[in-house]
């Protein structure tokens, strides 16, 4: 009986937990507005007229997307970093990290989303540039 009395208060616990999260959503303005996630939940068959669900919905995704961006941040200092110890004899002067689509494709696979893309995406900042302004 002990056991099945603390099974019940950790019960109510995780309720009164989660009851508090929920109100605390309706104070928060996610990244993804409401709207958006409404059409996309809508799209895809999923009607609900509690915006805490909409804004819960919203907060995860926000995260996921923040993930994935930290994953291909990664990717790409690691392609740089690995570029940079193949021509140690030349300085580098631009120090801006491009990102390219198999740095966020790799990042994407780390969570199960495949990613194709077709061979006119560009993967340089010069790409489908006129040959004489790449020089400028």
């Amino acid at each position: 009986m002990n056991q099945n009395q603390q099974s019940s208060e950790g019960r109510h616990d995780d309720d009164a937990i989660l009851t508090e999260f929920l109100a605390s959503l309706m104070d928060y303005t996610p990244a993804i507005p409401d709207e958006l996630v409404e059409h996309y939940l809508a799209k895809s068959g999923f009607q609900c007229p509690d915006v805490r669900l909409i804004r819960l919905v919203a907060v995860a995704t926000q995260k996921f997307i923040n993930e994935v961006a930290t994953d291909a941040l990664q990717q790409c200092k690691a392609r740089q970093a690995s570029v940079i110890k193949d021509k140690r004899d030349k300085q580098q002067k631009d120090k801006r990290l491009i990102l390219t689509m198999d740095d966020l494709s790799k990042a994407l696979r780390e969570y199960g989303v495949n990613v194709k893309h077709q061979e006119y995406f560009a993967d340089a900042p010069t790409a489908g540039l006129d040959p004489a302004s790449r020089d400028e």
